[in-house]
């Protein structure tokens, strides 16, 4: 990695131990005694991360964080906070800092929030390039199945209701919620982050509400959880299928109510928040389980957003890959030039378990080791090699091979060649005597794909399309 941290402290031993932490994990380091010191280095250009602490002569912490939330709002602030000044810390989260640490702190805590910091950086510049924009909201796709999620985004966005974002792992979640917190009237109020699956079951109450001091052993100061923080703005919960029972009766009264109390605290919290939620889970199935709430399930389930797996939407992996293969040829230094039609095909049959997040990895796997200009299908990773080809594991499909009436289009043509998707859609729509609408039913997607499938595949609406519409 190449992110240059940048370490405010007028403390020469903090700096130093901080300084030598942060070298060996691979990030260039630059010093600063104090916040005037640290904007000649900002001004000079390249630092990625700042961590500054919060006390300091003539410029501190705050006045350095405000100056940089002004001119440079795309680069992260991380606070160190002493004990007694978190009123502090909370409001620097407030005026836009990343995130803070409390002194004395753990060194895998600080390389952990500075890591996290260092990719939301390297994501505003990848994103701060119109040519790496190949979707919309920062989310990259252009299937028919995108813009139907893109849509739903631009209606809810701005909107004070729940959202429910479901889907497999590695489908982009996050980005969703990200994308919801950005284009409302709260993208310039904090939005927190919590994955819940993360976070040992005895401390996710304390987590989310926070605690006073002497609420339990180690709790030596009052510390503000994630609903205070977020106050404002946006409180993404990922994973909340993994939140225990007995803490989802607390989490459904903080949603109605928008009020809570902190572990070992009797004044009530009021907040005003807007929560997303995600999860891989089947909320369904664990409510059958006794594992979920069912109040709970309704009061979280406003606006679902549903994101496919990536196998069900392969019409969008050549963006994918292209995007992954600019990333990661800045990132690694390669000059790759792109991938072989047999390279691609074999990318477009595979079928992704872990979705999005996995085809990034296998990627990145492959510039690394790749030494020609354009990636082969003999340079990707073995179970991908192994993968057969349409014309090797797959015979054309004939009408007679289309069973009658209702199928699931994206389960039965597997390979999703054109030629088989052709002759699927040309069966239907004899079927329906060229009714679109009543095709697409048949079909198990909307009409809107269709049409858009019938166009990519050029084949013609017929005159009478409209009849029998929705």
């Amino acid at each position: 990695m190449n992110e240059r941290v940048l370490i405010v402290d007028d403390e020469p031993n903090l700096r130093k131990v901080l300084g030598a932490h942060l070298s060996r994990e691979g990030y260039e380091v630059a010093l600063a005694t104090d916040g005037e010191a640290a904007l000649q280095l900002i001004e000079k250009g390249g630092v990625d991360v700042v961590v500054t602490d919060l006390v300091m002569p003539k410029l501190d912490g705050l006045a350095l964080l405000r100056l940089v939330v002004d001119s440079y709002p795309d680069l992260p602030v991380i606070m160190i906070t002493a004990h007694g000044t978190i009123d502090s810390a909370v409001e620097a989260l407030k005026l836009g800092a990343f995130d803070y640490i409390t002194k004395p702190f753990e060194r895998e805590e600080l390389k952990a929030v500075i890591a996290k910091a260092a990719r939301s950086r390297q994501l505003f510049k990848k994103n701060a390039n119109p040519e790496a924009d190949r979707g919309r909201y920062q989310i990259i796709g252009e299937s028919a199945r995108m813009l139907e999620i893109y849509s739903i985004i631009a209606k809810v966005a701005d909107a004070p209701s729940t959202v429910l974002v479901t889907g497999e792992s590695g489908t982009g979640k996050e980005l969703v919620a990200g994308a919801l917190h950005a284009n409302s009237r709260r993208r310039d109020k904090p939005f927190i982050k919590v994955n819940c699956a993360a976070i040992p079951h005895d401390l996710l109450e304390s987590e989310l509400f926070g605690h006073e001091r002497g609420a339990f052993t180690g709790a030596v100061q009052a510390k503000p959880g994630r609903f205070e923080l977020a106050d404002q703005g946006t409180l993404f919960l990922d994973e909340i299928g993994e939140v225990p029972v007995d803490m989802q009766v607390k989490l459904l009264r903080a949603l109605q109510e928008s009020e809570f109390e902190r572990v070992g605290g009797i004044k009530t919290v009021h907040v005003d928040v807007r929560i997303v939620v995600a999860t891989s889970r089947d909320l369904k199935k664990a409510i059958e389980a006794g594992k979920f709430r069912e109040d709970l399930f309704y009061r979280l389930n406003v606006v679902p957003i549903f994101l496919p797996p990536l196998r069900e939407r392969a019409e969008d992996i050549p963006l994918l890959v292209e995007h992954f293969r600019e990333k990661y040829n800045a990132r690694l230094g390669k000059k790759l030039m792109g991938f072989s039609q047999a390279s691609m095909e074999k990318l477009l049959q595979y079928g992704w378990p872990g979705n999005i997040r996995e085809l990034e990895n296998v990627v990145e796997r492959t510039l690394l080791f790749c030494e020609r200009e354009v990636v082969e299908a003999a340079d990707l990773p073995e179970q991908l090699r192994e993968v057969p080809t349409p014309a090797q594991g797959t015979a054309a499909l004939r009408p007679a091979d289309v069973p009658a009436g209702k199928v699931d289009a994206k389960e039965f043509v597997e390979a999703r060649s054109d030629e088989m998707w052709r002759e699927l859609l040309v069966q239907k729509l004899a079927e329906t005597q060229g009714n679109v609408t009543q095709a697409a039913r048949l079909l198990g997607i909307t009409r809107k794909t269709l049409q858009t499938k019938m166009k990519e595949l050029g084949l013609r609406e017929p005159p009478d399309a409209d009849e029998g519409g929705d």
